[in-house]
């Protein structure tokens, strides 16, 4: 594969950082916020600068790990995921292409003041030029910004100066007459003015030294760039009337003619049309590294990481970009478009600081030559207040960033899906803390044998079935010398009293509690017998539960057909408002199970799915086999599955191996006995699951289902399954 020459030095990293905020920020926005905030606007300058050095830190820190183009595509698909990756890549790479075309539309207006010009012929014809400069190469490019942002700061640096000495206190007055809802809403407004800080490391991958260069630039040109805005607009606003440059089209030009005169005019003319100039080709040279970086991971079609080899630029992705650009500039509203993709850009930075997050706490491979300070509470702060300033952006903006997100998960789906299955370092760093916090629960869970077993008989079932409950019972409460009660549960019809004759027992009755009772002995545990008489089978299990205060219920539930499972079985109703643990057995037979299997195939195993299969290994002299799928995994998921499941084995008291199974019904031999997880959504279980184990082991199966107070929230069986 071709690479990208690096011949991008300190200087041209810093000329392509302060070349993409010198921009719109200072020549453009000012007059915009002073109608919102006042004076005030100086501070939402400032506070809008330190807003941005969170996410400065963390992508200087991601640079410097991972120096290549694409940027911000490439921290958060690395951080995130593919599906991230694509929302950052396809978002981003509109929101600096919209940013260039309203770089360029809005230098016209100052060129107007010179010549009598049409505004979007121009601004398309720079364009063109900028784009032309882009394909000739990155060397050209930043030569081009380092003398672009030399003339450009001398003739700012001039206005400064020499406007200072005007400056009247008096335009300063009712300074915060906005309050905090204005400053915040105005800091939101100016936040973009920052946004190209961070669009050097989409070049990274061409910069000299990326260790030393890429932070330096960074961090070095943010800090100078907020000191110039502060300074810039405390001038604009302290020698001007209040009001009389806001909503102006060109508002450092009408300072500039009252203490400069027409010599200053003409000075800021050239330093706005330079700035504009260079934010759109900064925007150009960064965002078409987008389209680059995301067909080099099959995010994107393969033709746009083509590099040209007489040019050495991807020459494509370059002329990709700059279409967009003229589109935009011809057709479009372009501030509006700006602003949609401004609160975009605000989302963008902070998914930033979430990927380095995501890096530091995942299992993969992350050594970046410079490292944030105050981790991971810088990244806390940029993130919280990112979500703060979006929501100042206004409801259409919002509603603009929501609609790039859709149409980037449609191409995700569309295109990236079928072609790449990766998975970000998030991922495994959330997988890997569920599988701690199972653990520890199983962990704790370990010692907590049932001292007594309800064996529920709803059904007419034959002697050896009533057998192999109570077995299963009593391997449950031998640890702890516990007692199993079998009791058999009997349902007459609503119109049918309860009466004394309703409860005479029959010689079956006799004859279930005689041979019941007498497997106290073959078993080793207290084993009682009883039967009850109701109206409502499934209220009777749960009130006798209850009131016996028993820890576990085990009962019998066969597969169904669809139609019984639609109308509902007494036993589910059973699951969900039992006071205890239940246990639910595809009953095939219990005779001395040696080989116990623990299935699970969208979250770790139950803490009380592996207390089950303990106890049975134990009692019966028996081990355990961990079933996992192997067609459902990357090679992350992998690591940190066995890695979980090493841990489990260490915690447990018998023999214990993992074995990867296949979903389409390979499994490696057929073992004695099978307990998994009960379903979160009887109604899904009861539609799409016949049999609800993958594959079917041909054995007793025992579906485990905790108490109430035991069972995890929704949202936490939401993350497991989607991280596991």
């Amino acid at each position: 594969m071709k690479e990208l020459e690096r011949d991008l030095g300190l200087l041209s990293v810093l000329a392509i950082s302060i070349g993409a905020m010198i921009g719109s920020g200072i020549f453009i926005l000012p007059a915009l916020a002073l109608e919102i905030a006042g004076p005030a606007v100086i501070v939402a300058y400032a506070l809008a600068g330190l807003l941005v050095v969170p996410a400065a830190l963390s992508k200087s820190e991601m640079a410097t790990a991972m120096p290549e183009a694409g940027g911000t595509y490439i921290y958060i698909e690395r951080g995130m995921g593919p599906l991230l990756g694509t929302i950052a890549g396809v978002g981003t790479w509109f929101s600096l292409s919209f940013k260039g075309a309203l770089a360029l539309v809005g230098g016209v207006p100052y060129l107007l003041l010179l010549f009598d010009l049409p505004l979007k012929p121009v601004a398309l014809g720079l364009a063109a030029v900028l784009i032309l400069v882009n394909v000739v190469g990155a060397k050209q490019t930043g030569r081009l910004q380092v003398v672009i942002v030399v003339v450009m700061l001398a003739a700012l640096g001039w206005f400064t100066a020499g406007s200072a000495p005007s400056v009247q206190s008096a335009n300063y007055a009712n300074f915060f007459d906005a309050g905090i809802g204005g400053l915040l809403a105005a800091t939101g407004l100016v936040f973009v003015s920052y946004a190209g800080v961070t669009k050097v490391a989409s070049v990274a991958e061409e910069v000299e030294n990326p260790g030393r260069n890429i932070p330096l630039g960074i961090l070095g040109s943010l800090a100078f760039t907020t000191v110039l805005y502060v300074a810039i607009v405390a001038v604009l606003v302290g020698v001007t009337d209040p009001g009389s440059v806001a909503g102006s089209l060109t508002p450092v030009a009408v300072a500039a003619e009252q203490t400069l005169g027409q010599v200053g005019v003409v000075a800021v003319i050239l330093a706005a049309i330079l700035a504009l100039i260079s934010t759109a080709n900064a925007g150009i040279l960064s965002s078409s590294r987008y389209p680059f970086a995301m067909s080099r991971d099959k995010l994107a079609p393969p033709s746009l990481s083509a590099v040209s080899d007489r040019l050495g630029t991807p020459v494509n992705s370059i002329t990709l970009t700059g279409a967009v650009l003229l589109v935009l500039i011809a057709f479009v509203p372009i501030l509006d478009i700006a602003k949609l993709a401004s609160a975009f850009q605000i989302m963008v930075f902070a998914m930033i600081n979430l990927a380095v997050v995501a890096f530091r706490e995942g299992s993969a491979e992350y050594d970046p030559e410079f490292t944030s300070p105050l981790y991971p509470w810088v990244q806390i702060f940029g993130t919280i207040t990112g979500v703060l300033l979006l929501t100042q952006m206004g409801t259409i903006a919002l509603a603009g960033a929501v609609l790039i997100t859709v149409a980037s998960v449609g191409w995700y789906f569309l295109y990236v899906r079928p072609r790449v299955s990766r998975e970000g370092a998030a991922t495994d760093a959330i997988r890997r803390q569920v599988g701690r916090d199972a653990l520890t629960e199983v962990e704790s869970s370990l010692s907590e044998n049932p001292r007594e077993v309800l064996v529920a008989l709803t059904k007419n079932a034959d002697e050896a079935r009533e057998h192999a409950l109570v077995a299963l019972a009593a391997d449950l409460v031998r640890p702890d010398d516990g007692r199993v009660v079998a009791v058999r549960f009997e349902e007459i019809p609503d119109q049918a009293p309860l009466t004394e004759d309703a409860t005479v027992q029959s010689s079956s009755d006799i004859s279930f509690e005689t041979r019941t009772e007498a497997l106290s002995e073959e078993f080793g545990v207290d084993v009682e017998a009883d039967e009850i008489v109701s109206h409502d089978t499934k209220h009777a299990v749960v009130n006798f539960a209850a009131n016996r205060g028993v820890d576990s219920i085990v009962a019998e539930h066969e597969p169904l057909r669809l139609r019984s499972r639609l109308v509902g079985d007494p036993i589910d109703w059973v699951v969900r408002h039992a006071p205890c643990d239940v246990l639910l057995v595809d009953n095939l037979g219990y005779d001395n199970p040696k080989r116990i299997v623990l299935s699970e195939d969208s979250g770790p195993y139950s803490p009380l799915a592996v207390n089950v299969a303990e106890a049975v290994a134990a009692s019966n002299g028996g081990g355990i086999s961990l079933w996992y799928p192997a067609d459902r995994s990357t090679d992350e998921h992998r690591r940190t599955i066995t890695e979980y499941q090493s841990e489990l084995s260490e915690m447990l008291s018998v023999p214990v191996r993992a074995e990867s199974i296949r979903t389409d019904g390979g499994q490696p031999s057929r073992p004695d006995l099978l307990v998994r997880r009960g379903a979160d959504d009887r109604v899904r279980d009861a539609l799409f699951d016949e049999r609800p184990v993958f594959p079917s082991p041909g054995c007793t199966t025992v579906t485990v289902y905790p108490r109430e107070s035991r069972r995890p929230p929704f949202a936490r069986r939401m993350l497991e399954r989607v991280t596991f």
